[in-house]
């Protein structure tokens, strides 16, 4: 089921950005080119000045006193300066990192009309397609995607688990299973990390909603016409991005006003924070960043991500720990399977979604508990 009606949405004729290339157009779509202010920039104007932080995750787990104790120090100012960090030492297994990888080129690469077989309707977010399209004078991204929930269970949609590559759905089982208990761990050292109890996020989540999208970035002949992916933050409360060696460079954050490219580590996930730490956990103390994906002339990119958020029927706001009189409550409370409803059904448009949490918006932003979860009840 969508969370909004699909008979309501009209977005037009989209063309398979892969099938594009393979046409080899001699110019780029009026859908895709995006306006002069919201074009990529010439990488020699990039920020280069600073790298994201790199986190031990061995440290945390089996490091010394001291180790552990300069760890999470590192990881608190991380998440406050920067929302993005690399986490090296995961205790994710390498192989299987190479199977997912592998795994989801090849769902890639099938013919069109395979794909096809399990599209993403208007309205959605599970499925092959593109994602937070609602009108059929919107931008596009360059960019193919194919997304999944993943727990609890009653998000799945069968339908939608490809029947090809043959192991698709046990690579992506094994897969999900090991993101889920990074971001459970990463979440006990974060809590730590301000101070509260490990098991504080825990307890507060009940059973996490959990999701996989994997997303395929062609080479464009025009990158500097286009985005991978428009900017945006996450609406979950963690997000692990897979970029495997490669590839090209695609992922660029927002620090300081300037757009930052995120050179990929070796065998180095890449975990960023989401709206939901910023605003119901820390009360805008850790911070969720913007972020976007650019295109290659020449190289084409996949990226795989997981991303963590709080049960739909529990409601969160700050946290009473981070809210004294130098920091006064940013956000109001909400029931989270609301937000996630606003947050899917609305195009990305950078941080805009937060306004729905802030405490100035409340009157006017108040919704009706959710009938229908954001990735479908298939119950």
């Amino acid at each position: 089921m969508a969370p909004v009606p699909i008979s309501l949405i009209k977005v037009g004729h989209i063309d398979d950005v892969q099938e594009l290339r393979k046409a080899k157009p001699t110019t780029i779509p009026e859908r895709f080119v995006r306006d002069r202010t919201e074009r990529p920039v010439p990488a020699t104007t990039l920020s280069q000045s600073s790298s994201i932080p790199i986190i031990d995750f061995s440290k945390l787990i089996k490091g010394n006193k001291e180790e552990f104790h300069n760890e999470i120090l590192q990881l608190a100012a991380a998440c406050e300066e920067w929302g993005f960090f690399q986490v090296i030492n995961h205790g994710v297994d390498l192989n299987l990192l190479e199977s997912i990888d592998k795994t989801a080129m090849e769902f890639f690469m099938l013919p069109l009309e395979e794909k096809q077989k399990y599209p993403m309707a208007p309205g959605t977010i599970q499925g092959y397609g593109q994602a937070f399209v609602f009108s059929e004078d919107q931008k596009l991204d360059w960019c193919n995607m194919f997304a999944l929930g993943i727990e609890p269970q009653y998000i799945r949609n069968p339908k939608l688990w490809p029947k090809r590559p043959a192991n698709f759905s046990e690579t992506v089982e094994l897969y999900s299973k090991e993101a889920r208990k990074l971001c459970q761990n990463l979440l006990k050292y974060i809590a730590i990390s301000l101070g509260l109890k490990g098991d504080v996020f825990e307890k507060l989540f009940g059973v996490a909603v959990q999701a996989i999208r994997m997303n395929y970035y062609p080479p464009c002949s025009r990158p500097d016409l286009v985005l991978g992916l428009s900017p945006h933050s996450d609406g979950s409360a963690l997000t692990v991005l897979q970029q495997r060696k490669g590839y090209s460079v695609g992922l660029q954050i927002l620090k300081d006003e300037k757009w930052v490219p995120v050179q990929p580590i070796p065998d180095a996930l890449v975990i960023n924070i989401g709206d939901s730490i910023e605003q119901v956990l820390t009360n805008g103390k850790y911070k969720s960043v913007e972020h976007r994906a650019v295109t290659h002339k020449e190289k084409d990119r996949l990226s795989i991500v997981t991303f963590y958020a709080p049960s739909y029927d529990v409601e969160i706001g700050p946290m009473q720990e981070l809210v004294d009189e130098n920091n006064p409550c940013k956000y109001r409370r909400y029931n989270h399977g609301e937000y996630s409803k606003h947050y899917v059904t609305n195009k990305l448009q950078g941080k805009r979604t937060l306004d729905f949490a802030k405490t100035q918006a409340s009157n006017s932003n108040k919704e009706s508990p959710l009938s229908t979860p954001p990735w479908g009840n298939h119950n």
